[in-house]
């Protein structure tokens, strides 16, 4: 080594003491230093005496420009004097102890490692090694080793390793030495080469012979034991070798010993480095089995629960958790398959895709044989061997859950369309002229002349409204009878009912007749199901008072009663209903198209008297004890259940929710439901789709997550393992018995139910006495998409608080986690006047559990688990029937319900119309709307300015478990129906064409995210099947057929609903941006595009508070390639199209800040979106975007987070607060399915004062 020339630094004195020395130093040569040793132990004595006296000493040998180091390692490379070298080592050690590293990296630069190397090589050669030298080097190594990424390396190379492994093998005694020589064991083993190569020489061995039983010495010296032996373990080879050495009892022992030594709990380090190691230990197979022989589960549970009620612990109960989450033997789930429980044959299954996958396995239950002719094992795809993958590392929980949208582990960019060609759009109608030209039937306003019109009439003879196509035929299409299933209770307004069939059943022919006055009746003719068909819908019988008598036939006719529309007596004056199940069979003598006439004779029903049924008892029926709903009534599952007291034939007043909901109607919806098809042939309506919704005039704020209420759920789950006779395990409800899935008990358990529209629970477990299991079905004809709920729960007991366990969830994080509650409706609350969906649910968590999912279920990923959605509730009220939801349930009946309702809200100057698009694979109608204003007259410039105003095309609810879709189109559509000024002036500036709901099938079965065809809609816009898919085929071709026509919409706008993020954003199309985000090479000729794509969002974030403009991205990814908003932007030429999404949750910003989404404001969502494209069309008309505060800068201000783990750039880092209890699971937000939301904000459409002061800056701006 070159002698290096002594520097010295601008400033620092030249006459400096331990300077001159170090110059004295670096003269002595090589040969110098070894003949004139006396001479360097002087010099290196007294620069060490020094160092440690003064501070300043120690500056100026590392002050910048000081040679100082290079001296010193060169001093040290050349002697071969011990104690010069010691000397040498101790100057180092006092120079790397002070500082924040800066010095030990330039040691490391310098090259001191290998030199250490050097020394410890040559010093390990002598015999015996000196300690002293040995101790320093060690010493001096291990505060090296952590800044020096190539230590591992180096130590290998050179040989370090085996001097260090036999030091240690010799002075297992000596503790001094010792010490040392495991720290920097510890640095050697996070090298995972090292680490092997440390197992094969017996170190594994070794350093169980260091760790001990509880002492209160050498502590220090055990915990790094520890710590290196844990590094050790993380070696899969190490960790076979501890198993193989019966070393897992050992550990758990030694664990134990420590637990219940340390009661002061000073040594948490060393039992937390003891829990480590099992955690290594047990990523193995091997290692969970052999943890779990050893009574493991057991002995951290116990430990563990001793921990709790001490907060310093939770490092030892989180650690505990882990290890037991991780050995909890792999479940399969309580089903025969993983399939959904309905079955739907397709008219073809498609060549490719997971549906083609499905259809390919074996048959359930049968064999297929090989070419070999050897016969092949049934598929089991609910588990399969997968799932306990020796190479699978627990816990890893922030995999990607949702197949469609997110792929594993992938880099930021990696889904950003880099294609320029595919970045501009080109206007590709793709289908020839004369093949479109059928659609110009759903066109009639673009060539409409009005000549025939009146313009003086009440009602526009070309305003066709055509709601009765709903229901058309419905009468002869449906036999089946429809069910509204009731509760048994008693109203608090009514007198006692005997309990018992003997108090009441007389012979048939006896009635008793009921009035207002006397709700409380004790029937005398046996309970007979009444038919839906005699129940007439009309306002004349609400002028009689007098109720009707069923009639001899068994058949009742149901009077109504004059109800004054008075707000202050709507409460008061409910009239009352059976509490029964009430059969509702078809008559010949009323179809559905009758009674919806007879609706419509109503006139308003704002200002009508609404018709209800007045107080009828049903007899003569054992009713099934609780809801359940009346799902099982007729069928052969034996008992239907005991008299319940005070049930049978109880009484009780039913809300007149049309006078709080102006498109609501309980006997107009049970017309709909009639008309209504579904797979399973559902023959029961849910009170609240039967009662209707009123949103809740309290606020629902966001609930703050519970401390340890993640471990609690865990360590409850874990009791099942350690304590299983403590177990029901007792089914309770089963789809997958169809004649009978309700089992019927001795009233020890809930009554469960999802036989209903939208409905969703295939199965119900009680695994405690107030405990459940549930299970979601899967979307039909596919095996996955578990997330949307919506149940029935009745025969609860009050103040009891049970826990849920939604048990097969896909997402691998949730909302649940940041604050979401799920919904409840309760029957009891809604006959008092309080018919809504409330947030409720305490304890509430999403976490990984142990069941597992196949490889098939999982789309070939091996070792995945599935997730458990936990929450707690009580009830309040005795004999209630409540339901439980994911979001706020809107069924394709209540789309039809809702849409016969509007029809009575137009007015001369609207026009509407309403046809069917096309009939879906499960033969329900798909509506497609056209709303805009009537001409003022029939003069060539109105009807020219009247077919000539823009398109608006609007679609929502395409994927069915975003029920919040559909609330902000009701929103949408209620305003457009409306009498602003604003909404008249939004209806005589454009065109609207609507489809509400895109996937009605998927809605009526309900299914999460597919329709029958097992496909994800909003992923075949690119080439939809006509006869799979047909809602987006024929969508498209209207899409087309405007393209051909030069009439392509100026806004397309798909309403989504959003599960991982917070507020209402939207996803649009930019070249600009897209390329912004991507490493591609572009001109300025290919980014040039307006920027009015921005517009929209941008007006949106100004008026609408829900609305989060920093959320919304522009930026076109190639897995999103096939959805609308992409397709019709690419294809049709649309640059404003876009994916309105809307949070499940709440919001993190604005005026909802911390207030949890209700339906009142993601209705007020679609009526702002209707403002924003008011002030849309003043703004372009005024052909300047400089009042959008300079939408270049802002695109620049508001650029994405990008998030490395996920692969899609538009996502937003997640920003929820950290919690003290870390929640394992990464928050990524991936779907580009969305939510809406918006909560207690007033109704735009509702509110005229509100509507007022948006419209301010409309006026400011007029043309």
């Amino acid at each position: 080594m070159n002698k290096p020339k002594m520097a010295t630094e601008k400033g620092v004195p030249s006459n400096s003491r331990v300077l001159m020395l170090l110059g004295q130093l670096e003269r002595m040569t090589g040969e110098a230093m070894v003949k004139d040793v006396e001479t360097a132990r002087q010099v290196t004595a007294k620069i060490l005496h020094l160092i440690q006296t003064q501070e300043k000493s120690g500056k100026e040998v590392m002050s910048k420009g000081s040679s100082g180091m290079e001296v010193i390692l060169a001093s040290l490379e050349n002697t071969r004097d011990v104690q010069t070298t010691l000397n040498i080592l101790y100057i180092l050690s006092e120079l790397l102890s002070v500082g924040r590293g800066r010095r030990v990296a330039v040691f490391v630069s310098k090259g001191g490692t290998g030199i250490l190397f050097q020394i410890l090589i040559t010093a390990g050669k002598e015999l015996p090694p000196s300690e002293e030298l040995m101790l320093q080097l060690h010493s001096l190594l291990a505060k090296v080793g952590p800044k020096d990424r190539k230590f591992g390396v180096k130590a290998r190379l050179s040989g370090a390793l085996n001097v260090t492994v036999n030091l240690m093998k010799q002075n297992l005694q000596n503790t001094k030495l010792l010490l040392p020589c495991l720290q920097v064991l510890r640095v050697y083993s996070t090298n995972s080469v090292n680490s092997i190569s440390l197992g094969k020489n017996g170190v594994v061995e070794l350093m169980f012979k260091i760790v001990a039983p509880y002492s209160k010495k050498n502590t220090s010296l055990l915990k790094v034991a520890l710590d290196a032996l844990g590094a050790l373990l993380k070696s899969k080879t190490n960790a076979r070798r501890a198993v193989d050495g019966r070393h897992v009892p050992a550990l758990l022992a030694l664990y134990l010993d420590w637990h219940r030594n340390d009661t002061r709990h000073r040594h948490m380090l060393i039992r937390k480095g003891l829990l480590v190691c099992l955690r290594n230990i047990t990523n193995i197979k091997l290692g969970r089995k052999a943890f779990i022989e050893a009574d493991g589960m057991r002995i951290l549970y116990n430990s563990s629960t001793e921990c709790l009620p001490v907060r310093t612990l939770d490092p030892l109960v989180n650690t505990s958790s882990l290890i037991m989450r991780k050995c909890f033997p792999k479940n399969r789930l309580p089903l025969p398959t993983i399939k959904s429980a309905f079955q739907y044959h397709l008219p073809h299954i498609p060549a490719v895709g997971p549906v083609a996958q499905l259809y390919s396995q074996p048959p359930e239950g049968r064999t297929r044989r090989q070419l070999s002719g050897k016969p092949l094992k049934k598929v089991d795809d609910v588990v399969d061997d997968s799932d306990d993958n020796e190479e699978t590392e627990a816990d890893t929980e922030n995999d990607s859950e949702n197949e469609e949208d997110e792929k594993d582990h992938c880099t930021a960019n990696d889904d950003i369309e880099t294609d320029l060609n595919k970045l501009h759009p080109k206007k590709t109608p793709g289908r020839p002229f004369e093949e479109l030209r059928v659609y110009e039937r759903f066109f009639l306003e673009l060539s409409e002349d009005f000549q025939g019109y009146n313009f003086e009439c009440s009602k526009s003879a070309s305003t066709t409204s055509t709601s009765s196509s709903f229901s058309s035929s419905a009468s002869s299409r449906s036999t089946r009878p429809i069910i509204v299933p009731t509760a048994q209770a008693l109203s608090p307004k009514h007198a006692p009912i005997p309990s018992s069939q003997d108090d009441c059943h007389p012979t048939k022919g006896q009635h008793t007749q009921t009035s207002p006055s006397a709700p409380a009746l004790t029937p005398t003719a046996p309970l007979t199901p009444v038919e839906l068909d005699t129940i007439h819908l009309t306002k004349d019988q609400a002028k009689k008072e007098a109720a009707h008598i069923p009639s001899a036939d068994g058949h009742a006719t149901l009077s109504s009663l004059t109800r004054p529309p008075s707000q202050g007596q709507r409460i008061e004056q409910e009239l009352a209903h059976v509490l029964e199940c009430v059969s509702l069979e078809e008559e010949g003598a009323l179809n559905a198209e009758e009674e919806i006439k007879g609706v419509k004779q109503e006139g308003s029903p704002v200002n009508a008297t609404r018709t209800i049924q007045s107080p009828l008892l049903l007899g003569g029926i054992t009713t099934r004890r609780g809801g359940g709903g009346g799902s099982n009534w007729g069928s052969d599952c034996g008992s239907e259940g005991a008299e319940d007291e005070g049930g049978e034939g109880a009484v009780l007043e039913v809300p007149d929710t049309a006078l709080l909901l102006s498109l609501h109607d309980p006997d107009l919806y049970v017309a709909m439901v009639k008309g209504t098809h579904s797979v399973p042939q559902y023959a029961e309506v849910a009170y609240p789709d039967y009662f209707g919704h009123v949103a809740p005039t309290f606020r629902e704020p966001l609930v703050e997550r519970v401390y340890g209420v993640q471990r609690s759920k865990i360590f409850q789950d874990i009791e099942r393992l350690i304590h299983p006779n403590d177990i029901l395990d007792k089914v309770v409800y089963d789809l997958d018995i169809p004649s009978c899935p309700v089992i019927e008990d001795d009233g020890e358990s809930l009554k469960f139910n999802s036989q209903f529209e939208s409905g969703n629970l295939r199965k119900a477990v009680q695994v405690r006495k107030y405990e459940y299991d549930l299970v979601l079905n899967s979307d039909i004809n596919s095996n996955h998409y578990h997330q949307w709920f919506y149940f029935e729960v009745s025969g609860m007991r009050v103040g009891t608080t049970y826990r849920f366990n939604i048990i097969n969830c896909e997402k691998s994080n949730s909302q649940f986690n940041y604050g979401m509650q799920v919904l409840m409706y309760s029957v009891q609350e809604a006959i008092s006047g309080r018919p809504r969906w409330v947030r409720t649910g305490t304890d509430i968590c999403y976490y990984k559990n142990h069941f597992a999912r196949s490889t098939i279920a999982a789309g070939g990923q091996k070792g995945k688990s599935y997730y458990t959605l936990a929450f707690s509730t009580s009830f309040s009220h005795k004999d209630d029937v409540c339901y439980f939801a994911y979001h706020y349930p809107y069924t394709y009946s209540t789309l039809k319900m809702h849409l016969s309702k509007l029809e009575a809200l137009r007015t001369p100057q609207i026009y509407l119309r309403h046809d069917v698009l096309c009939e879906t694979l499960g033969g329900n109608s798909c509506p497609l709307l056209t709303i805009t204003a009537m001409p003022e007259s029939n003069s060539n410039d109105h009807i020219c300015q009247f077919r000539n105003r823009p398109l608006m095309f609007l679609s929502a609810r395409v994927h069915p478990g975003e029920t919040n879709a559909s609330w902000v189109m009701k929103g949408t559509l209620e305003f457009l129906m409306g009498t602003s000024p604003l909404a008249a002036s939004l209806r005589e500036a454009y065109i609207f064409k609507i489809v509400p709901m895109l996937n009605p099938d998927g809605v009526v079965n309900g299914n999460h995210r597919c329709s029958l065809s097992g496909e994800d809609l909003n992923r075949q816009w690119q080439s939809p099947n006509p006869e799979l898919h047909p809602t987006i085929y024929h969508t498209k071709s209207l899409l087309q057929y405007l393209a051909h026509i030069q009439r392509a919409p100026l806004v397309f706008c798909d309403y989504h609903g959003h599960s991982r993020k917070k507020n209402v954003f939207m996803y649009g199309c930019s070249v600009k941006e897209t390329v912004w985000q991507s490493n591609i090479s572009a001109t300025s000729s290919d980014l040039q595009e307006d920027l009015g794509y921005r517009a929209l969002p941008k007006i949106l974030s100004q008026i609408a508070p829900a609305f989060n403009m920093a959320s919304c991205s522009f930026v076109v990814e190639r897995s999103k390639e096939s959805t609308a908003r992409v397709v019709v932007w690419r294809e049709i030429g649309v640059q404003r199209s876009y994916t309105m999404e809307s949070t499940l949750c709440g919001c993190d910003q604005g005026k909802y800040k911390g207030l949890q989404i209700g339906t009142r404001e993601l209705e007020e969502m679609g009526a702002q979106f209707c403002v924003a494209l008011l002030r849309l069309k003043r703004l372009t008309g005024l052909r300047n975007h400089q009042h959008l505060l300079d939408l270049e800068s802002d695109i620049i201000g508001t650029q994405s987070k990008v998030v490395s783990s996920c692969p899609t750039t538009y996502v937003m880092e997640e920003d929820e607060p950290s919690f003290l209890e870390a929640i394992d699971y990464s928050a990524e937000s991936n779907d580009e399915d969305a939510e809406p939301e918006n909560e207690h904000g007033s109704e735009v459409h509702k509110n005229p004062d509100h509507l007022d002061q948006l419209s301010d800056f409309e006026t400011n701006h007029r043309d």
